[in-house]
Formats: C-alpha cells, sequence, structure tokens
C-alpha cells in the first residue's frame, strides 16, 4: 500500500493504518479481514507545506521501520527524468518478484545470524537516546526531548540482517547497524527546543552517538 502524502490525510485515516500495519488485518462492520502476504506500507510526507495537513503522530511514525529522505535528483537523474516524461513512450512493466517470493526473502532475513556484539552495539546506541539512561551523554539531555523505544533496537537489527543479505554476507554487523541507524532512528528521536534553537537535527545526534559508542568487538 502506498499513502501519497500521508500528513495530508485526516487522523482516523492515519489510525486505521495501524491495525493494518501492526495486525496485519483490518476491521469493518466488526468483521476481521486477514490481509494477504506480503503486505507492506509506504508513505509520503510533505515537507514543504504544513498548513492544513496532519502530521502523524510520534506513536504512529514509530510504526514505519525507516524515514528515508528523498533529496531532489543530481543533474543526470533529473536530466534523464526530463526525457523521459517528455515524450511518447510505451512502458512495459516486467514482474521482478512474486509475492511468495518476497515472503521468502522475509524469513531468510530473520535466519541470519547476529553476534552478540551486535546486538550489544544497537541497544547501546538506541538507550543513549533516553536522556534518563544513565548512559546517556549529556548532549542528548539537552537536546533530546523523547528517545527511541525499543522497536528502535528490532528495527535496527533487522535493517542490518536485510543489509548483510543484499550484500552476500551469511551475518550481520556492526557496520551494517551503522549503515541503516539514520532511517531506523531519524524519527524516533524527538528534540527540543533547544536543538532546534542550535540548529541541531536529529540526524546530526544519530551521528554523534555513533561516534561515541564503540564497537565492542573492537574492544575484544
Amino acid at each position: 500500500m502506498l499513502a501519497d502524502e500521508i500528513n495530508r490525510t485526516p487522523p482516523k485515516t492515519q489510525a486505521a493504518l495501524l491495525e493494518a500495519m501492526a495486525e496485519h488485518r483490518v476491521t469493518a462492520g466488526g468483521v476481521e479481514y486477514t490481509l494477504s502476504e506480503p503486505f507492506l506500507v509506504l508513505a509520503t510526507q510533505n515537507p514543504i507545506e504544513q498548513e492544513g495537513t496532519y502530521p502523524l503522530p510520534e506513536a504512529q511514525r514509530d510504526r514505519f521501520m525507516f524515514h528515508v529522505k528523498v533529496d531532489y535528483p543530481s543533474f543526470d537523474e533529473e536530466l534523464e527524468v526530463i526525457r523521459q516524461t517528455t515524450t511518447h513512450r510505451e512502458i512495459q512493466v516486467e514482474k521482478v518478484l512474486s509475492g511468495p517470493d518476497i515472503v521468502t526473502l522475509q524469513d531468510l532475513v530473520y535466519r541470519i545470524p547476529v553476534p552478540d556484539h551486535v546486538y550489544r552495539y544497537a541497544l547501546n546506541i538506541v538507550r543513549k537516546t533516553r536522556k534518563a539512561d544513565p548512559q546517556s551523554p549529556d548532549y542528548i539531555k539537552s537536546w533530546v526531548a523523547w528517545g527511541a523505544g525499543p522497536r528502535a533496537s528490532q528495527y535496527l537489527i533487522l535493517g542490518a540482517k536485510a543489509r548483510s543479505v543484499l550484500h552476500g554476507r551469511p551475518y550481520a554487523s556492526v557496520g551494517d547497524v551503522k549503515a541503516v541507524a539514520g532511517p531506523v532512528l531519524r524519527h524516533r528521536i524527538l528534540l527540543n527546543f533547544n536543538a532546534e534553537a542550535e540548529g541541531v537535527t536529529s540526524d546530526d545526534v544519530i551521528l554523534k552517538l555513533q561516534e561515541d559508542t564503540p564497537d565492542l568487538e573492537e574492544e575484544q
């Protein structure tokens, strides 16, 4: 399911996504309907226009595994967009994967082993985002209003596993966790006024946390 500019959707409709995303089912008129697998939810947000829109509540944003920033295309990419969209062309769509293929790949990701130090690295990163945690750095206490929850740790590991598969490796590494930390954490770290006044973004906080969190394997 693709929800285009989800921040233009009323809260009631946004809330209806929660059951589908978490339970893979929907309820209408008291009757439950199971969604066929695989079921994926992708959503876009317009970062420019905010007037008359409905920003997603924090709990709802937490349901999304990744928050991917899409910037302007490069010169060559934009040139290709112009070429392809201003001339007549016949588009032929070819199937790349079937539904069962995707389910099989999802199962494969869950089977990828993760060394204990990788679990600990991911958890250390997440726990440090919570200013009440004893290991939380001073800049977290100064900049962060609310840190990441347990879903962040789960998605860091799942993202790391998936990346290891894409790179042809049979196990997840700390490098995989670092590579997915931005998309996994940026919408789960809520900054306060101090951070906004200093021009600090959640990406800045994530990079600083990575610099301050040692790889436990390197210490051994």
